[in-house]
């Protein structure tokens, strides 16, 4: 398998876009929380988080191809195929791979809500994730403005693939953001 340096510099040379390089860190995060949390491989499940959206910045949309593109890419790069299958299920309405490992469905679950608590910690006043709770996760979840780019039922689906309540699936992501919340651009606040 890849160092983490050299997935870095691979998302690097095809995703210039800091925003887009602060969700992979996001995403690798909280895999490496789950990962931990199941007993799992965390390097590999890291390490998908971090690529599962190399194609983003050449794509933009799932129907200028994202994540098959993604997908090509990294068996290019030389990603095995548990990798890039992984990246293609966090796509399923568009890849037509369905999550079927407990990795997979916990990429598709986790992937929009990293956005979505990312999105409440910046309207916080201490855009910290360091005092934010679940149940503040959960009041703008029902304000469909609100980070209205964030698919909740592709979370709640995903929370009911993993077999995991979703206010548990919510408050585990923070904690897995939390340690790497000035990474991504959080904690700047009062």
């Amino acid at each position: 398998m890849f160092s983490r340096d050299e997935s870095v510099e691979l998302f690097k040379k095809h995703n210039k876009d800091e925003m887009y390089f602060r969700h992979a860190l996001a995403v690798e995060a909280a895999m490496l929380h789950f990962a931990r949390h199941y007993g799992e491989d965390e390097k590999l499940w890291a390490m998908v988080g971090l690529l599962h959206d190399i194609d983003w910045e050449t794509t933009q949309s799932v129907e200028n191809g994202h994540p098959v593109k993604g997908g090509e890419m990294l068996r290019e790069a030389g990603y095995g195929e548990e990798f890039v299958r992984a990246v293609l299920s966090h796509g399923w309405d568009y890849s037509g791979v369905e999550p079927l490992s407990r990795m997979e469905k916990t990429l598709f679950a986790i992937d929009e809500l990293t956005g979505l608590v990312t999105a409440v910690a910046l309207v916080r006043p201490s855009k910290s994730l360091g005092d934010l709770e679940a149940k503040s996760v959960k009041k703008k979840w029902k304000d469909k403005a609100f980070a209205r780019g964030v698919d909740r039922e592709v979370i709640e689906r995903g929370a009911k693939l993993m077999g995991e309540p979703l206010d548990w699936l919510i408050e585990q992501t923070i904690m897995a953001l939390r340690p790497i919340e000035r990474e991504i651009g959080l904690g700047t606040g009062e």
